[in-house]
Order: structure tokens, then sequence, then C-alpha cells
């Protein structure tokens, strides 16, 4: 076909500016993604793949996603991907890279509150995995919304932005659409994990793209029947040796195991949960054997908490950091609150300057949930996901479910409820699995046809588990990856 020199001019225009278009959409993605190859604390560059991005999703992409990614340190190529999942709702995924299952933790004997210094973990799940670990919602670590009501959210809400984030990372990394995926989460997302699950599988058979290699889905003391865990909590307290006999016996007599939603003309049932809250109130919930550290630092460090994503920056002021109690758990935290607002830090790991004046918390109060409190902008409208469970069970697709058994945020007891109410075969009766010739838990399997599920207890864990049993964690993980039993 012959052209014109007009027809000619007006081609090549648009030619041009499709050139120029994929250009510009080629900047914009290489500019959302970044390899950090050493962050302030690390001495060296790191011996492993870290890149760091965002992804929007929502109406317009009113949601930015923040994201760490490291690649598996074993064979990228064919090792499974998996997406893990902090909880909360609003805690960040930096805490769960940090200090349960990431590459990289704090060097805790050469670290001080104004200057934190990092050291490898031996027993990252990367050894076995690739993994990316999402700041969701938005208000979550390093995660943002353009407007203030994108930051209020809800279970279902917050499932669909995950499930489409996950779909826009694997467009941008191609070579990682063959990879055997795993969702994982510990807590809070245990609500959420089968629901994303569920609209993967959903999409795959409907044609939507890309098509994902979903295997499977792991969860950590996971709250799952928020009714159901919460009343277990007694029953375990009970079994530690927390409770006599005679309390539990009068607690069970009195509320029938109803301990959360109690009806207020129970007087008797309210004057022993009140005895209950007296042999309890001391007692480190996410570990019961470790000491329940003072309040004072908890208070000090409020200049680290925000509400629903203020605007307005606090500086931080050194001046007023607490200093560590020996022993207390509690306060590792806090070295992490100072490392990820310094500025050198952001610019490594290439926060945007539209975060430059909010600050970063390991989770967000405004999201965060509790049993008996309502927050500011996050709505649970999903109090239970068995019934997405018992829909799984008639997939293709392996689960793991596992517990620290000192746990009494989550305690395994309830887990194992939920669990035998799916009604599958046991094909593995309760036997102990082993680390180094050593107990390391107990555990179960079950199957369905073409699902099967696997329950860990992990001795000695708390919540969550790898934090607490890093080793025996990351030899479950690596068995359950293989097939191998535990």
């Amino acid at each position: 076909m012959a052209y014109t020199s007009l027809q000619f001019l007006r081609f090549s225009s648009r030619v041009c500016f499709g050139v120029f278009f994929l250009l510009v959409v080629s900047a914009e993605f290489i500019e959302s993604r970044f390899l950090v190859k050493s962050l302030p604390g690390f001495l060296g560059d790191f011996p492993f793949t870290l890149e760091t991005g965002y992804i929007g999703v929502g109406e317009s992409d009113d949601v930015q996603l923040f994201y760490y990614f490291v690649e598996s340190e074993g064979n990228p190529k064919d090792d499974p991907l998996m997406l893990w999942l902090t909880g909360g709702p609003g805690c960040s995924a930096l805490s769960g890279l940090l200090y349960e299952i990431g590459p990289f933790t704090i060097d805790y004997a050469n670290s001080t509150f104004e200057k934190a210094m990092l050291e490898t973990n031996p027993h990252s799940w990367t050894k076995a995995a690739s993994i990316i670990f999402l700041d969701q919602p938005a208000g979550s670590g390093f995660s943002y919304a353009k407007t203030p009501e994108a930051y209020i959210t809800n279970d279902t809400s917050s499932t669909m932005q995950t499930y489409h984030f996950l779909k826009k990372w694997l467009i941008d990394h191609p070579k990682f659409l063959n990879n055997p995926l795993y969702l994982g989460a510990d807590s809070y997302s245990g609500i959420l994990v089968p629901m994303i699950v569920q609209e993967i599988y959903k999409g795959n058979e409907v044609g939507e793209g890309p098509h994902i290699n979903i295997k499977g889905y792991m969860l950590g003391n996971p709250l799952t029947d928020t009714s159901g865990d919460y009343n277990s909590r007694i029953p375990f307290a009970h079994r530690m040796g927390l409770l006599s006999d005679a309390i539990y016996k009068s607690i069970e007599d009195s509320c029938h195991g109803e301990h959360l939603n109690v009806d207020p003309n129970n007087s008797l049932c309210i004057h022993y949960l009140q005895v209950v809250d007296k042999c309890l109130g001391r007692i480190r919930k996410p570990q019961i054997l470790e000491p329940f550290c003072d309040t004072s630092n908890a208070l000090k460090s409020d200049l680290f908490r925000r509400g629903l994503r203020s605007f307005v920056k606090t500086p931080l002021d050194m001046w007023l950091l607490p200093q560590p109690q020996k022993g207390c758990r509690d306060d590792n935290y806090l070295y992490s609150y100072t490392w990820a607002n310094s500025r050198d830090v952001r610019e490594a790991l290439n926060i945007r300057e539209e975060f430059n004046d909010i600050e970063w918390v390991r989770c967000n109060e405004s999201l965060k949930y509790d049993f008996d409190k309502e927050v500011i902008s996050y709505t649970h409208d999903v109090l239970s996901t068995v019934t997405y469970h018992r829909h799984l069970t008639g997939r293709n697709c392996r689960a793991l479910v596992y517990s620290g058994d000192h746990d009494m945020v989550v305690p395994y007891m309830g887990t194992l409820n939920w669990i035998e109410s799916l009604n599958l075969l046991v094909v593995n009766e309760w036997r102990p699995w082993f680390v180094d010739e050593q107990v390391a838990g107990y555990t179960m399997q079950y199957l369905k046809q073409d699902y099967s599920l696997t329950f860990a207890t992990v001795k000695g864990g708390g919540h969550t588990a790898p934090e607490y049993k890093a080793k025996e964690c990351l030899s479950m993980l690596m068995r359950w990856l293989t097939n191998d039993p535990l």
C-alpha cells in the first residue's frame, strides 16, 4: 500500500508515539523495582538476591503495596515461589523477614537501638524457596494509599488486593510463572490465605491471566475461626497447668465453653473469667514460658506508634529511646523501629518519597486485630475461614498447618479442632517428628482425594513458631516441600 506524504507523517507519528509510550512504561516499570545489594548495618554485599518494589492495586492503583523479594539461595529456577503474609492485620512484612523466616536478622550482640547491625540467618526459609514478603494492606509497613478512603479496608477487599498484586507481580516476573507457588502466612493472615488461594483456583478455571501454578499453602499459628480459637485459650491454659482443675470445672460449668461472647446476665461466668484473668494476667501469651516484661518500654515506644496513617511527621528523638531489658523478647522488636525509620535505610530500600513524612511501625494499631476491640480502619468481615478450607479439600492442593505448642494467642488445640471438623481421612496418627534425633514436635497427616493436610506442633515454639525454633521450622518446611514425611 502506498502512502501520501501526509499519511506517512501520521503513520510515523503513531509509531513514534507507540515507541515513546513503551519506553515510558518500561521506565516506570524499571523504577518500580530495585535490586538491593546491601543495607545499612550489614557488612559487605548480601550473599543472596534482594529486590524491593511497589505495585499498585485497587481503583486507579490508589493502593501502593510494597514488597521485599528474596530469590531462593538454592536453585531459584526450579525451587518453589512463596508469597508470605505477616499477621496483624497491619504488621509489616519486615517483621516476618527480620524476626522469623528471612535471610537476615538483627545482630543483637553488636547492636544498639540507635544503630542496629544485621547478620545472616542460617535458618532462613529462602534456603528452600524464593519468597515475596508483602506489606499488606495499605497502612502496613511501607505500603500506603493515595487517598484517605483507600486506607479503609476489610478482609474481603484485602484478599482481592493481594490476589491482584500477585497477578501483577508474576506478569512483571515471568521467569517465575512456572515455579510451584505456595501461599504462606501466620497469625491473623490465617484468615486471608485460604480466601486468596480459592481466588487463585477460581481465576485459573475461568482463564484469568496469568495462569498461576498454585500447589498449596502453609499456615503458622493461624487465626482461622475467631470464636473457636479464642475459646481454646482456657482449655489450653488448664492443660498447661496454669489453671487448677477446680477453676477450669467452674468455668466450664458456668460459661459452657463460650468465653468471648459472654451473656452479660451470666454473673457466675463473668466472675470466674475474672478469676482466670488474675491467674493469666502476667503470663506472656505469645510464649507462656518466657518472662512477662515491664510495660515501661512499651509506653516509651509510643513515639513509634501511629493511628490511621498520620501524614504529620513526628521526629524520632533518640534520647527518649528505652533501653533493652535483659531477657525481654518484646524489646528486640524496638531495634527495627529506628533502623527502618533512618533515612539511609529508606534510601537503600528505595522507599517512595510519598512515605517521607510517615513513620514505619512494626504493627499499625489502627489495623491490628484484637478479639474484644474495634479498630479504626479495618473491618473484620470474615470471622471464620473454616468453610474456605473445606472448599479447598476438593482441590488438588497441599496444606501445611503448624503451631508453636506454647502459644496461647492462637493455641494449637483450637487449630486441631477446626482441622478435625473438615472430616478428612487420618492417614498418619499423632506421632513425634525429629530434628537431630530430638523430638521437634508432633504431627498428623490427613487426606481427601487430591487434597492433603499435614499438621505439626513445634515443641517449645510460640507465636509464631519460626521466631522461637528456627532450625526446626526450616527442617519442617524443607521436608514438606519435597514430600518427605516429617
